[in-house]
């Protein structure tokens, strides 16, 4: 198997911003995988917070060794990585799914024995901005299901600003942008503006800090779902917040792919929780690969490919917020054919 490393450098429609900082592009990895004629393709996306670059996840890719001739040794090829960014073995991954797949023309979701419908809609994100600017991307998204990045600054006048303008169902991400102080005494207040859940409100690795503000919630009588995202990356932290928080946030680029992601939802599941199936800032082909996951899901918030600007490659398909996964062998997800 030939395996190739090349620079995917994805521009936004408009400047993303989060609690974390600003940007106008995200710097990604494509993997081509070549085997026998066949060509499967993954994806890796550079996320600042967890310290990766692209060069640095082009770097990982291109020092891979040889991966087993074999293509249906899925288990083996991944456990033989060496350790590295979950991102750049999530690419490694997605190839070889999408490599199973095509070889056996049937896609993913299938294989995974999954029926592609019904699937939950995806929220649409906004950004962090004034209020009144959140207020109006919120009414101009046209989305019935908004997730809106809060944070320390302004996070309820911008809350009501949108709501203000939009009966849209709402979630609330923090980005781990709020002290349990802080959580504490606001999120009782955003309760009042019908929100389905809360994301990531305090920093990761403390679960007992979410054990404390779940605590604190109950006894001021707020129910508001309160699910994990940067502090849950993998199944083996799972455990660890079981009884802190309701549900989980699984993505491709924090659990290394989709054998790890499987692990995750089913680990979530019995403990009791609650599961959103999200992303980065992807093109279609990491949130194509993830989306074979989608019926497992309780929500889905899988809108890298609508703030992209340049996608390169074309798979899953929107129609508002509904999803339609595609029937093409593999992950699904295809280059856009050159414009000339």
């Amino acid at each position: 198997m030939k395996v190739t490393a090349l620079p995917l450098t994805l521009d936004l429609k408009t400047t993303f911003r989060v609690s974390h900082g600003a940007s106008d592009q995200r710097h990604n990895a494509l993997l081509r995988l070549e085997y026998e004629g066949i060509s499967a393709y993954g994806e890796a996306a550079a996320v600042p917070y967890y310290g990766d670059t692209q060069q640095s996840l082009l770097t990982y890719l291109r020092a891979l060794p040889p991966l087993q001739p074999d293509p249906f040794a899925l288990e083996e090829n991944l456990q033989a990585l060496p350790p590295g960014a979950a991102a750049a073995r999530a690419a490694v991954d997605m190839a070889l799914y999408d490599l199973w797949g095509k070889l056996l023309n049937q896609p993913l979701y299938r294989l995974l024995g999954l029926a592609p419908a019904p699937l939950p809609p995806t929220s649409f994100t906004i950004g962090i901005d004034t209020p009144q600017a959140m207020a109006q991307a919120a009414q101009e998204s046209g989305f019935p299901v908004l997730k809106i990045k809060l944070g320390a600054e302004q996070p309820e006048e911008s809350l009501a600003a949108i709501r203000a303008v939009t009966n849209a169902r709402l979630r609330v991400d923090a980005n781990a942008g709020w002290s349990l102080e802080q959580a504490q005494s606001l999120i009782p207040r955003l309760q009042a503006y019908d929100l389905e859940l809360v994301e990531q409100p305090l920093p990761p690795g403390n679960p007992q800090a979410y054990r404390q503000l779940r605590q604190s919630l109950q006894e001021q009588g707020v129910t508001l779902p309160i699910y994990a995202d940067e502090s849950v990356k993998t199944s083996a932290d799972v455990a660890r917040y079981a009884g802190a928080v309701d549900g989980v946030v699984v993505k491709l680029m924090k659990t290394g792919g989709i054998r790890e992601a499987l692990r995750t939802i089913h680990t979530a599941r019995a403990h009791g929780m609650g599961i959103m199936l999200s992303c980065m800032v992807e093109s279609s082909l990491g949130v194509t690969a993830a989306a074979h996951l989608a019926p497992l899901c309780d929500y889905l918030d899988l809108d890298g490919p609508l703030l992209v600007a340049n996608d390169p490659f074309e798979g899953i398909l929107y129609q508002g917020a509904e999803l339609c996964l595609p029937s093409l062998p593999g992950l699904g997800a295809s280059l856009r054919p050159v414009r000339e």
